[in-house]
């Protein structure tokens, strides 16, 4: 990287940290009425917003990008209301900056306490889905957090317009526009200098494929939170209601196949399989999915299955692409996640509430849900509003990270002149 390159990246994370001193000490009033304002301009230049995605989606398919991408990429009108819903709905939840979590006395009379308070600077580094770039900043401005966000290369027209619209409403609220800063460098060498920064960044989130997750969490200085790889598996249980069951996987598979919440992998209980699988090959089928069933599946799903290969196993499609296995017991389905699951998500359909209860604690995953479609492991979906990411590692959330998410704890002491004997 040139040196120019450097100081102009070194330069803005800078500013991002003068930023959120200041933000980390506004009012929620001044947070939520830049977040009000968001939502009206993302309203008043819709169709601004929507020619410059045309723009992006027109780039991505003269290069030939695949449809799951090019869905990923592209704007709507609903995504448009969707994104200005969840301003509104991160507006009116409560702001956690400066709560006190907890609170306890000592014998020596001391009161202690942990205060919510932000993280600090955080970098958001993401692939395709424009709808990030506001998703990512209100909850960052929310939590008091200042934000860099670098999309990917293929998103530049609609990432400009919208890192626009942020720094209009924060200079509307009277907050640093610097809290919200787009890298309109497209080269890749800015995300590596972006995580050396560790002395103004303080957090660091991929959200991307594995090839991105990876190459960041190699080279980053600071903490890393992962939006690592959607590997998301449902098990139909002996007990499960077949026909409730089919329709929770054709929502997980069908609805939107590209995304990380999608379906990857059915896992069906022997007992039901004889029933269960020309249903599902038959319906899920028609809707153009193509099956990589293992031997005793194969036969069951009809003519859009193909044996299924080892790689086929821990795959993550982003298609219109099912891996089908059939397992002896609860105790094989678990094995199977505990084997090639992403610490997504997993669902199990079952009516034994023992069965539920045992695959809730034993699944290890960012969600586990019963009788539900994984599609439901998503911030605003869940209440949070908006989501961040969804952090695969354990370290310092799992899961859907929304406003409370982006905030960390310190202690607070209160004395009346205590020493320490």
């Amino acid at each position: 990287m040139s040196t120019a390159l450097q100081q102009q990246i070194t330069l803005l994370a800078r500013q991002a940290q003068e930023a959120a001193r200041l933000l980390a000490s506004a009012s929620p009033a001044a947070k939520n009425k830049a977040l009000t304002i968001i939502a009206s301009l993302l309203d008043s230049q819709r169709a601004g917003i929507l020619e410059a995605n045309a723009q992006d989606i027109s780039a991505a398919e003269a290069k030939g990008t695949d449809r799951p991408r090019i869905d990923r990429l592209r704007l709507t009108p609903a995504i448009i209301d969707s994104m200005i819903a969840a301003c509104h709905h991160v507006a009116d939840m409560p702001d956690p900056v400066g709560a006190m979590e907890s609170q306890w006395q000592r014998p020596n009379g001391l009161l202690v306490g942990r205060m919510r308070i932000p993280l600090g600077v955080i970098a958001m580094i993401y692939e395709a889905r424009p709808n990030v770039t506001i998703d990512a900043a209100i909850l960052c401005l929310k939590a008091g957090n200042a934000v860099i966000l670098r999309g990917g290369s293929e998103a530049f027209h609609s990432n400009k317009a919208l890192g626009a619209i942020l720094q209009e409403a924060l200079h509307k609220a009277d907050l640093p526009p610097d809290a919200a800063q787009i890298v309109s460098i497209t080269d890749h060498s800015a995300v590596t200098e972006l995580c050396k920064l560790n002395t103004y960044i303080d957090v660091i989130i991929p959200r991307g494929g594995e090839k991105l997750v990876r190459a960041v969490s190699e080279a980053a200085t600071m903490p890393v939170l992962k939006h690592y790889m959607g590997v998301c598996h449902a098990y139909i249980d002996a007990d499960a209601d077949l026909s409730q069951a089919l329709e929770i996987i054709y929502n997980a598979k069908v609805q939107r196949p590209g995304v990380c919440n999608a379906l990857e992998c059915l896992l069906v209980h022997k007992d039901v399989a004889q029933t269960l699988l020309p249903a599902v090959g038959s319906k899920l089928g028609d809707a153009g999915v193509e099956f990589r069933a293992c031997p005793s599946s194969l036969p069951l799903l009809g003519t859009h299955a193909i044996p299924q290969r080892p790689q086929d196993l821990g795959e993550e499609f982003h298609d219109l692409i099912l891996a089908v296995s059939i397992v002896d017991s609860m105790d094989s389905a678990l094995d199977h996640i505990a084997r090639y699951g992403s610490h997504h998500t997993e669902i199990i359909c079952t009516r034994s509430h023992q069965n539920a209860m045992r695959f809730v604690r034993e699944a290890d995953a960012s969600m586990v849900a019963v009788n539900a479609s994984t599609r439901f492991n998503d911030g605003g979906e869940l209440g949070l509003g908006a989501e961040i990411g969804i952090s695969t590692s354990k370290l310092h959330a799992y899961g859907a990270m929304g406003v409370r998410e982006l905030t960390t704890t310190k202690f607070v002491v209160f004395g009346e002149g205590q020493i320490r004997q």
